[in-house]
């Protein structure tokens, strides 16, 4: 089983990556923020608890989140591994998912990070906003996720490049180029 997790600002093309790394590698994708959606569509009970702190802009908390990680993760038992996307973004949180997949028999073999500029989200975000309109990209609720990103999450990359499975692979340029760089990591962890 391969688990890597996909690192990177809102915008950062983490959701185009991972398609191309499902595709590529049978990888079974966690995104935390279609997690939320789902859940807030379908009106569950979590999804009533995230529905209210997304709509505040705050971060969800890590026990909602780990929840709905684990009831994915069980979900596809046959998984030939996982694509985490959007979480961890502390150094709890990243203890906490290293803890559920130990609990589970495996681990997070690596980090890709995708390094893209504040001015390039910026600009990416408001074309998406323009096509896609999503609750979660307007101007007060992006301020402040980016402000959250280069402030806070950022600082959980030293935790995996101390331990040796950070990747970083420049996130601007041509999507083929960058999903060349993600395949040559991959591919040398699958040998």
């Amino acid at each position: 089983m391969l688990n890597l997790i996909i690192f990177g600002p809102p915008g950062a093309g983490k959701g185009t990556q991972s398609e191309r790394l499902i595709e590529n590698h049978g990888l079974c994708h966690i995104s935390t923020g279609d997690l939320f959606r789902w859940h807030t569509k379908n009106d569950t009970e979590l999804g009533q608890k995230v529905k209210e702190i997304m709509d505040s802009g705050q971060l969800v908390s890590d026990d909602i989140t780990i929840a709905m990680l684990k009831e994915e993760v069980e979900k596809n038992p046959d998984a030939k591994g996982f694509l985490f996307d959007g979480f961890p973004r502390t150094v709890d949180q990243a203890k906490a998912l290293d803890s559920l997949m130990e609990s589970m028999g495996s681990k997070i073999h690596s980090v890709i990070e995708l390094k893209v500029t504040e001015e390039e989200v910026r600009q990416r975000i408001a074309k998406r906003k323009e096509l896609e309109n999503r609750v979660d990209d307007a101007s007060d609720k992006l301020d402040r996720r980016i402000k959250e990103y280069f402030t806070k999450t950022v600082h959980v990359l030293p935790f995996y490049k101390e331990q040796g499975r950070l990747t970083t692979v420049n996130g601007i340029g041509d999507i083929d180029d960058i999903s060349k760089e993600i395949d040559k990591t991959v591919s040398a962890l699958e040998v």
